[in-house]
């Protein structure tokens, strides 16, 4: 009887971590419930500076791709979901980044996204970011893009305008990082 047990409880433990996958120190979900939808990791990925790791990042969509640029143009739901796993990462040098991020995503062209960027900006300066704060950034056709720190909810954004401008801070062109964005392609 407990060889049966010790087994059917190794099973459990063994189903239960082929369901998450770890980058780094952080283990992310395999699936992430977006409104009505299940979506499916990607891929994801440790964002690096100075040779120090910033934060992971996994990038959830309907159904695994490749294409970046599809992805950045979708409507449809996905999300990325964000580990900070440093010090470094405070809510200044956080929106310095973010919006050297939208300037590059958006080929400087911010002025029409800017009073939403500016309400981005507003969530990371709102509570100083600490490490191990997790925040999820989950688009929706229906309502737009939500963010949320720690799970609850900051701010809603609407807009696919934004959306695409916010993702492509990670897949575009000229990526926060390249190995971050082949990361969450999967192509790593």
């Amino acid at each position: 009887m407990k060889r049966i047990i010790s087994y059917t409880l190794l099973l459990f433990i063994c189903s239960s971590l082929s369901a998450q996958t770890v980058i780094g120190d952080v283990t992310l979900p395999n699936t992430l419930k977006v409104g009505d939808a299940t979506l499916v990791l990607n891929g994801g990925g440790i964002r690096e500076k100075f040779f120090m790791d910033i934060y992971v990042a996994g990038l959830y969509l309907t159904s695994k791709k490749k294409d970046a640029d599809a992805i950045i143009k979708a409507n449809e739901t996905m999300a990325v979901k964000l580990h900070i796993v440093s010090g470094l990462a405070t809510s200044d040098r956080m929106s310095e980044a973010v919006e050297e991020g939208f300037q590059k995503s958006t080929n400087k062209n911010t002025g029409p996204l800017r009073d939403k960027i500016n309400k981005f900006l507003n969530v990371l300066k709102k509570e100083e970011i600490v490490k191990g704060n997790v925040f999820e950034f989950t688009y929706t056709p229906a309502e737009g893009t939500k963010i949320y720190k720690n799970g609850k909810l900051q701010e809603t954004i609407a807009g696919l305008d934004f959306k695409i401008a916010l993702f492509g801070i990670w897949l575009g062109k000229d990526p926060v990082s390249t190995s971050l964005k082949d990361g969450m392609l999967g192509v790593k």
